[in-house]
């Protein structure tokens, strides 16, 4: 059997283990299995909450038909390895119809900035294969080295607003990083494993 990596998005309201994929352990023989998994909260709304993973799925699965997931196409990926990050956040934007590309390309170039700028820990933009006109941004940092580097603002995209805008359906979502849910020790940090 051939796998391959996909990336996930699960959004909804109420606890996160209810938005979380089935299966958490990965079959070293086969590679099937989350490899990476990331839990947000709203940052509005903390009753809203996201699940991101990468995980192994066998090559001509069905896809998942569920309103509340989402496949991701990369536009932008970036990591550092080791990942050393305290701060993760995610922000979903859903544009017009007809300016998904216009939304992508203008946090394609954010993005391009930020990986010199702020040099994160790791940074994916992406937009949904069931609904192209929804883009995600996930960013993580060292709040430490970002702030070092006279950059405290390494999640803003207040300078992106007035041109975005005009673009999209509602202000963009923001979620911020939480701790897995069935976690028994509580860190800091951001665990190397959530991206």
């Amino acid at each position: 059997m051939r796998y391959t990596w996909v990336r996930s998005l699960r959004l909804g309201d109420g606890p996160l283990d209810d938005l979380d994929f089935p299966d958490s352990s990965i079959d070293s023989a086969t590679g099937e299995g989350i490899h990476a998994r990331s839990f947000f909260r709203g940052v509005a709304d903390p009753d809203r909450g996201a699940v991101y993973c990468v995980r192994g799925v066998q090559a001509g699965a069905p896809r998942v038909h569920d309103p509340s997931h989402h496949t991701l196409i990369v536009v932008r990926e970036f990591r550092r390895v080791p990942l050393h990050a305290s701060a993760l956040a995610l922000m979903i934007s859903t544009a017009r119809p007809g300016c998904g590309a216009r939304v992508a390309a203008v946090l394609a170039e954010f993005a391009e900035r930020a990986v010199s700028l702020y040099q994160p820990a790791y940074m994916l933009l992406a937009h949904s294969l069931e609904q192209p006109r929804i883009c995600v941004l996930m960013m993580a940092v060292n709040e430490s080295a970002a702030l070092q580097a006279a950059s405290p603002a390494a999640f803003s995209i207040e300078s992106l607003l007035p041109e975005m805008r005009p673009l999209l359906v509602v202000e963009p979502e923001w979620y911020a990083y939480c701790p897995e849910p069935r976690a028994e020790t509580l860190s800091s940090l951001v665990s190397p494993h959530a991206v």
